[in-house]
């Protein structure tokens, strides 16, 4: 049986969520399953919680819990990061508050954006740290990561580590079910073919028996259909012509068309909620202590399979069984117009074989080039984390669209040296 590892799985709704996926397969009931965080107190409900999933499914795993890293990674088959470097505070608020006083306003800022930068900048050397464990500890480990912002982080862990790795994201299939309510048509049946970056990647394809379904989403829109909560995405659908992957709230702050401090009325118009994932975290820690209590009393316990890729691959890859998911991969070959070895989302066949990515061959041109504008901040950012140079943040945030688009040069210069002085021991390399 394999040994699975979660990484922070203190983050214990998910953390149960993944648990219960792995362990409802038969195949997979009698995996070890190591659960690592650095908060003692999180990681003892997760350790509970993993208990009650169990039991609830009458599976039979090997459940360990711990506060050493290198133990939880030791002979590792899959390790599953769940982490958040810096947490909601300091980490999250500074990259909302510090902004806000230049006049530069986010909904989520944990993708691109200054707050998305800021916050790969946190994350890719505790990656990288773990990927130094698996190539001493378990270097054939295949390494699912779910943590934000994907792109960044994958396409350094695919620079700076040999460790086989994927990102995983829930945009694809989670949007796809969304347009199916919209047009009314069972997501079971339909067909997608999907492709680009995470959290702007754009169906190619969405059909039915062979019948192109685009116009029953041009009808959403002519109609007036279209949810108050997905203005965002539908409107750059009108334009391009593509139903792009991500929410509205994500991908208004990716462009420079929707958040503008000089027209208010396009919030409004769009339906945009600025410091959306601000509010959104308070909700969660004002609920965590009466969730903790239900968790950990086992009240009514409810374990179903979730839409998450994880624990497919885990199956795919012990059992044989083949399957195709949508992983986040270094761009070897993959779409053609878009920058080698770039963090790109295709199809990918799963098996015995490992994790056998799909070849896409061009996108649309437009499609491309939009991606193109979020692939520099990326391609920056990632070489600020790997060379220590303080100039390429910088240069990140005045290619970033949302931030060149309201703030002057000396601006940027500015507001990205308020938040490394208010990150501090957090990016210690460019103090």
């Amino acid at each position: 049986m394999p040994k699975v590892t979660f990484i922070g799985a203190g983050s214990t709704v998910f953390a149960k969520s993944l648990m219960g996926d792995i362990l409802s397969f038969p195949e997979l009931a009698s995996s070890t399953i190591t659960l690592y965080d650095i908060d003692p107190e999180r990681l003892r409900t997760s350790e509970v919680v993993a208990h009650r999933v169990a039991g609830a499914l009458g599976a039979s795993p090997t459940i360990e819990a711990t506060l050493d890293r290198r133990a939880a990674l030791d002979g590792a088959d899959y390790a599953i990061s769940m982490i958040q470097v810096g947490g909601y505070k300091p980490g999250t608020v500074i990259d909302f508050e510090i902004p806000k006083k230049y006049g530069l306003r986010q909904t989520i800022a944990d993708t691109l954006g200054i707050g998305g930068v800021m916050r790969g900048l946190r994350t890719i050397p505790v990656m990288l740290e773990l990927c130094r464990d698996m190539e001493a500890l378990c270097p054939n480990v295949t390494f699912l990561q779910y943590v934000n912002p994907m792109a960044m982080n994958c396409w350094a862990i695919s620079r700076a580590s040999t460790i086989k790795t994927v990102g995983l994201c829930h945009s694809v299939q989670g949007t796809a079910k969304q347009i199916a309510r919209d047009i009314g048509i069972p997501i079971d049946e339909i067909n997608y073919r999907c492709a680009g970056i995470n959290h702007m990647a754009f169906y190619l394809e969405f059909e039915r028996d062979g019948q192109d379904l685009y116009p029953l989403i041009h009808k959403v829109y002519e109609e007036g259909r279209v949810p108050d909560w997905n203005r965002v995405r539908y409107e750059v659908f009108r334009h391009l012509g593509y139903f792009v992957t991500e929410s509205s709230e994500h991908f208004s702050e990716y462009v420079p068309w929707f958040i503008k401090r000089d027209r208010p009325e396009l919030i409004e118009q769009f339906n945009i909620p600025l410091d959306e994932y601000i509010r959104r975290c308070e909700v969660q820690i004002a609920d965590w202590e009466k969730q903790r209590a239900a968790l950990e009393a086992g009240e009514g316990i409810d374990v179903h399979r979730s839409h998450e890729y994880g624990s497919l691959i885990i199956h795919s890859q012990e059992t044989g069984t083949p399957r195709v998911i949508y992983g986040n991969v270094a761009n070897h070959g993959l779409i053609d117009n878009l920058p080698e070895g770039c963090c790109v989302e295709v199809p990918c066949l799963v098996d015995k074989n490992g994790i056998q990515p799909t070849s896409i061959g061009m996108l649309p041109p437009q499609l491309a080039a939009l991606m193109q504008t979020n692939i520099n901040v990326q391609s920056l950012t990632v070489e600020a984390a790997l060379t220590g140079k303080r100039e390429h943040i910088y240069h990140a945030a005045m290619l970033d669209p949302h931030t060149a688009a309201e703030l002057s040069l000396d601006q940027i210069h500015s507001l990205v040296d308020d938040l490394i002085a208010a990150h501090g021991d957090w990016l210690p390399q460019y103090q």
